[in-house]
């Protein structure tokens, strides 16, 4: 990585809405010049200043000029920093330029992608000069998939102390959740389901559970995609539209870390709808809406989001399981104090970048997950700062 920059941080696209709520997270909890040096970045400086003013951050907070479109503004803007964080996307239309400046200057990219098949180009495309300039190329740096893969990793290191073994079936079970994904979750779907219409090896990709993990094909997973009776639980579940990336990421996450949860690691996410007819009902009618949440003339749109209110009164809750061939069970949950699209996402994005920067510089080039190149690190910055916990349930 690099040691000496004018930045630790730039927050690139802070005038949109969500790069505008990590903007703001930055300047309340570390304010300007400070143990962070952070900046704003995007497009137009007259739009960047009237949200530097609105959010209340220092007058003196830097604004940086960078575009997608140009080239030598992305190049310039990755010189001066240690880490860019982006909330520009859909990021298969728009991030590749940035994580290629960001590989060729040996500058740290972090982003909140949900876009797998684009993250395996970019894993293809860029991992060997990561690795060879020291950029630590993070995705999914937010509510896909931090929660998730957090959230293994924490269960499974009480799984090892519990009983000196993984859990070899683990299950992410959504137990509660207010507040909305963002209209970039619904654009970058948008985006993906249009380049695999016109690409097949692309739903190849989107279909693969082990589509991050190039070199390695584990056991067969999950489907996920009807409502099921959880024997394990005794609940009925449905399925969970965020499933899709965050499978992907806990198994590039242990793959990364040289399958500490072993090579026959079998994961899958869904939502807890209750026990019984009713619980079945619910689980029923959710599965017809599958892959629908997202999407509509009603869904949420790229720049829009809830307000304010809506942020602060949400929240989220998610059970992960780790159960044995015998049956014993290890139970762990991760929970967010904030709206998961927005007010948890720009909290996790945010130190997610700070933990890179200031805990972690012993960590080499190449493309990672959160929870791979962070871990301990990362869970103790989110609990102290970002209102998540981490909490054993079975102890």
């Amino acid at each position: 990585m690099k040691a000496n920059a004018e930045f630790d941080l730039i927050v690139y696209g802070a005038s949109g809405f969500t790069g505008r709520l990590v903007a703001e997270y930055l300047a309340r909890r570390y304010g300007v010049g400070g143990e962070v040096k952070w900046a704003m970045a995007g497009r137009d400086a007259a739009k960047l200043a009237a949200v530097r003013d609105e959010i209340g951050a220092p007058a003196e907070t830097p604004l940086v000029i960078a575009d997608a479109g140009d080239p030598a503004s992305l190049k310039a803007m990755v010189g001066r920093t240690r880490a860019v964080i982006t909330t520009v996307g859909p990021y298969q239309l728009y991030g590749e330029p940035l994580v290629a400046a960001c590989a060729e200057a040996g500058t740290d990219y972090l982003d909140l992608c949900g876009e797998p098949a684009w993250m395996r180009h970019m894993i293809d495309a860029y991992e060997a000069k990561a690795k060879a300039s020291g950029a630590r190329i993070v995705f999914s740096c937010g509510f896909d998939s931090i929660p998730f893969e957090l959230g293994v990793y924490f269960m499974e290191q009480e799984a090892v102390r519990r009983n000196g073994k993984p859990a070899p079936r683990v299950k992410s079970r959504v137990r509660g959740m207010r507040g909305g994904f963002s209209g970039g979750t619904a654009a970058s779907l948008d985006a993906t389901m249009a380049a695999a219409a016109k690409d097949p090896s692309i739903l190849a990709l989107l279909k693969n559970p082990f589509s991050l993990t190039p070199g390695f094909d584990g056991p067969e997973q999950p489907k996920g995609n009807r409502a099921e009776h959880d024997d394990d639980l005794q609940l009925w579940t449905a399925p969970f539209v965020m499933a899709a990336i965050n499978t992907r990421n806990v198994h590039r996450s242990n793959a990364l870390m040289g399958h500490p949860w072993g090579r026959d690691l079998v994961y899958d996410e869904m939502i807890l709808t209750g026990p019984g007819e009713q619980g079945q009902a619910v689980a029923e009618k959710m599965a017809s809406r599958h892959g629908k949440e997202l999407g509509g003339p009603d869904g949420p749109k790229p720049g829009e989001g809830p307000s304010k209110e809506e942020r602060e009164s949400g929240f989220f809750d998610v059970l992960v399981v780790g159960v044995y061939p015998d049956g014993a069970q290890v139970r762990a949950s991760v929970k967010g104090d904030k709206d998961p699209g927005y007010g948890s996402t720009s909290k996790m994005i945010s130190e997610s970048g700070v933990c890179l920067v200031k805990d972690c510089r012993e960590v080499p080039g190449g493309v990672w997950t959160p929870g791979a190149a962070m871990g301990d690190r990362l869970v103790k910055r989110l609990r102290d700062n970002a209102g998540l916990t981490f909490t054993v349930e079975n102890a």
